[in-house]
């Protein structure tokens, strides 16, 4: 990192190497398409190397980047006008316990399922299951409520068992 702040070339792509494929996977689970993931990636790295000297050196490089790959996934899923159906206080219920071991559910399966969910669908679980935000976080990130997160996950979930249990059917 300290090669990095002095410009130094090399270093840069030794960065980017050692986290753009994680990053990648992240961009690509928000954006739902790889042409825009890989967009939105070049985005946010070229933020990270603009701004690697504001990086306290305690801080998690990690982390910080990580930050950085989402709030430009969410700038872009903003962009593309994605809605989030708002509910009042208290209007989400709780899923009823399911014995998942009853599915069979892959890990392709699931994220094929993922992947086909409407946008803020994906985000919110994308969010909460993968990037492991609470809904209070996923909430302030996105400017809705936190009763609208739980709303939203417990619907993508509900979606995705529904799709995952057509495909093994299909199998």
């Amino acid at each position: 990192m300290v090669r990095c702040r002095k410009g130094d070339v090399r270093a840069y792509r030794e960065l980017y190497e050692a986290y753009s494929k994680a990053m990648y996977n992240i961009c690509l689970r928000m954006t739902g398409q790889q042409a825009d993931a890989e967009d939105v990636l070049q985005e946010a790295f070229v933020q990270v190397f603009k701004n690697l000297d504001k990086l306290a050196t305690d801080s998690s490089l990690t982390a910080w980047i990580k930050r950085i790959v989402v709030n430009h996934c969410l700038s872009y899923l903003r962009k593309k006008k994605v809605h989030f159906e708002e509910v009042g206080e208290g209007e989400y219920e709780e899923a009823e316990k399911v014995d998942e071991s009853e599915h069979a559910m892959t890990v392709t399966a699931v994220k094929d399922a993922i992947s086909q969910l409407p946008d803020g669908y994906r985000t919110v679980i994308n969010l909460y299951l993968f990037e492991e935000y609470s809904h209070r976080e996923i909430a302030s990130l996105l400017g809705i409520s936190e009763s609208t997160v739980k709303t939203q996950y417990m619907r993508a979930k509900e979606k995705v068992r529904q799709l995952v249990k057509i495909k093994t059917r299909e199998v």
